[in-house]
């Protein structure tokens, strides 16, 4: 048990290295770029209604093809693969396909996706891969790679190709973390040579590469840390093991470029504030923990890459963007239906539509697209939901705020429509924005 002394240490170490608080001229910066195109915004809600996805075409195939070029121009063999999770609307994944990257799959259920949406380049990464997932990925070993995620997953995988008489390709997913809730992924880095060895009994499975994934990457010195780490245990396989090692997948965790948006309650210094002052006011206060351009992520990797692991094993490399691509594609539009207080409003949408309370934690800014201003007021603007946690900010920019006015909430595009819930109120319709500047309801 940790005395109160050493806990006091360590709060006060906390606020020594306070978390950065955002620019201002920065975030007004941002602001004004969708404020400049309300009439796209409010065009869509008129057409079409509210609470309301508005997916982005050009910003999807923009991305990508960003993500693309960086990597390719510092390591030609690489290929990105869009990991599913972090959204998976139905019109994500043709716009993907058409920018070339390939699609990173964690279910049977996103595998069928996928292939329904003519991905020729697909792997099956996840724990727990059921028979029926990996006779799925049998069935189609021309465009899946089946990234193996335990010694009986191996097994398994070998069953379901031998009965339908298929080699299939298949990658080794590594653990980085052999403690706690990570170890659910992967096998530990030290028992490489086991698997290698084991995979050697069963003729119907390639084994060509390794995967890892390091999660919430602002910069790529968590990358960079456990390739060399990596590169120490290719480095001890023997020469017939190396020399099978087609691929490595560094994984994905590329933070985009805003950086991390946090409200106060998303900071140690904020959590401690709230524990021993609740009643203490940080609503107009927002922090930024800044990321690196996806460029400066490719020059690290590449100079690690080239240093550690080519000169171990002539292979192509792989990455998982997800977030990095579909964070600032989606965007959600509410109307105020009630107006409760001069400090707090009722929308038309809750939660459910992005499902999870991330609102109280991660900031973005609220934006009153019918009465525009470059000034944040303090509000409460809370959905529609039976629960008090229903929450979208504790602020919005505008010159003032009135029932039927129409809001928007940018950049959820990740991992907001992949979670959410059908509680309480009806999900919202979904607009694609094509890259023609139409808008077709999907």
């Amino acid at each position: 048990m940790i005395e109160h002394d050493e806990i006091i240490r360590k709060a006060s170490q906390v606020f020594r290295g306070e978390t950065p608080r955002m620019d201002s001229t920065e975030l007004r910066t941002f602001v004004d770029t969708y404020i400049q195109r309300k009439d796209v915004f409010l065009n869509a809600c008129e057409r079409f209604g509210s609470p309301l996805y508005l997916i982005e075409e050009a910003v999807i195939l923009e991305r990508a093809r960003r993500f693309s070029s960086a990597f390719q121009a510092l390591l030609p063999q690489s290929r990105a693969y869009y990991a599913m999770k972090s959204n998976n609307h139905p019109a994500i994944l043709p716009f993907v396909v058409k920018a070339g990257i390939g699609i990173d799959v964690s279910s049977g259920l996103e595998l069928q996706a996928a292939l329904d949406a003519g991905a020729e380049y697909i792997i099956f990464s996840g724990p727990g891969k059921t028979p029926e997932e990996l006779s799925l990925a049998v069935l189609n070993e021309a465009r899946v790679t089946v990234l193996m995620d335990s010694f009986a997953e191996l097994g398994r995988l070998q069953e379901a190709a031998a009965s339908e008489g298929i080699r299939i390709r298949a990658g080794i997913r590594i653990s980085v973390d052999n403690r706690g809730l990570w170890r659910k992924f992967g096998i530990p880095m030290g028992r490489l040579i086991d698997f290698f060895s084991e995979a050697e009994t069963c003729p119907n499975i390639e084994l060509s590469g390794l995967q890892f994934h390091t999660s919430w990457n602002l910069n790529a010195d968590g990358q960079v840390r456990f390739i060399a780490r990596l590169a120490e245990a290719v480095s001890s396989l023997p020469e017939h093991h190396r020399s099978r090692i087609q691929f490595i997948d560094i994984g994905g965790g590329f933070w985009p470029v805003q950086g991390d948006w946090l409200q106060p309650a998303g900071t140690p210094e904020g959590q401690l504030v709230h524990a021993v002052t609740p009643s203490a006011d940080l609503t107009l206060q927002h922090h930024r923990i800044p990321s690196s351009p996806i460029e400066d992520f490719a020059r690290d990797i590449g100079e690690a890459v080239r240093r550690y692991l080519f000169p171990l094993c002539a292979c192509s490399i792989w990455t998982e963007p997800g977030r990095w691509i579909c964070h600032d594609s989606m965007s959600l539009l509410l109307k105020v239906v009630d107006r409760k207080a001069d400090d707090l409003v009722i929308t038309d949408g809750g939660t459910n539509i992005v499902g999870w309370e991330r609102f109280e934690t991660d900031y973005f800014p609220v934006i009153n697209l019918t009465r525009p201003s470059l000034d944040e007021h303090e509000c409460y603007v809370m959905g529609s939901l039976c629960t008090p946690r229903d929450l979208w900010g504790y602020a919005y920019f505008g010159s003032d705020i009135q029932p039927g006015d129409t809001l928007l909430i940018p950049t959820q595009g990740a991992y907001t429509y992949s979670l959410r819930q059908h509680f309480i109120k009806p999900l919202p319709e979904s607009v694609i924005l094509t890259e023609k500047g139409d808008l077709e309801k999907v």
